[in-house]
């Protein structure tokens, strides 16, 4: 064979290998990219997990408090429920100090860092405990606190559920997608109940079981649940009742005095929303 058949072959067979070459390592970079790596599992992990996000294992054992509260007030298993309504009150304030920790981590004595603070739920439900904790036990104070702790503590448990294992706790997993298959609903129910104690704060103080401030306090705490940025829930609530009061009080059937009342009602909380988000 001549010498540049030779030369041309070699030459053709080095391009074919570099070519060769090269796209394994394409495919390998492309297979690095695809492929998932396997996550740690088991209680090392999980150990592992509670060790380096402390604060968000509070938040999840507070609420977990609050729930086994809620259902000893409820059921009196546990003891007296006139003390147990008040430690409900004192884990859902430690979680909410816990959370405000965790979204304001630094104190400013300023006007800016007030206004921050005050659009923060946490602020909003730490406030909430503390207006009821000097006030006679009402179940109808404990559904939201129980509600919120229950889709929180739900959507944490499947975070630790998963660090045990993707196929482990399916009992576990199915409650928790049932809690979160009604969320919206559970919300909703948070957001009206937040509404009607306005109202039941005034009975109280005629029944004297609430101070004469209560209702006022409330009133403050329900200004700033309705401006709420991350929870829009109480605020369409509260026009889907103003829509709804409008709408009966313009039926002409209806008696004068009702639509008087309605009307006043619509006029006293008018300005609790002057901007719809």
């Amino acid at each position: 064979m001549p010498q540049e058949q030779l030369q041309k072959l070699n030459c053709f067979y080095y391009v074919n290998k570099h070519l060769l070459e090269r796209r394994g390592k394409m495919a390998h970079t492309v297979r690095s990219n695809v492929i998932v790596v396997d996550k740690e599992e088991g209680w090392e992990a999980l150990k592992k997990h509670i060790v380096q996000n402390k604060i968000k294992v509070g938040l999840w054992v507070t609420r977990l408090f609050t729930i086994i509260f809620t259902i000893g007030y409820i059921i009196p298993i546990f003891g007296n429920s006139y003390n147990i309504y008040y430690k409900v009150l004192m884990s859902n304030a430690a979680t909410s100090a816990l959370r405000l920790h965790q979204r304001v981590p630094r104190v400013q004595l300023n006007r800016q860092f007030l206004e921050h603070l005050f659009l923060e739920d946490s602020c909003h439900y730490l406030f909430y405990s503390l207006i009821f904790l000097y006030a006679a036990p009402v179940t109808l104070v404990l559904i939201p606190i129980f509600l919120f702790a229950l889709i929180h503590f739900a959507s944490y448990s499947l975070v630790l559920i998963d660090h045990l294992g993707q196929n482990s706790c399916w009992g576990a997993r199915f409650s928790i997608s049932l809690v979160e298959f009604q969320s919206r609903n559970i919300l909703r129910i948070c957001a009206l109940s937040e509404l009607i104690i306005l109202p039941f704060t005034v009975l109280l103080v005629f029944t004297g079981r609430a101070g004469l401030l209560t209702p006022f306090i409330y009133f403050q705490f329900l200004k700033l649940r309705l401006n709420s940025q991350r929870n829009p829930f109480t605020r369409n609530v509260f026009y889907e009742i103003r829509n709804g009061l409008s709408s009966v009080s313009q039926k002409p059937t209806v008696p004068i005095i009702v639509r008087r009342i309605i009307n006043g009602l619509l006029l006293l909380t008018q300005q609790m929303v002057p901007v719809r988000q």
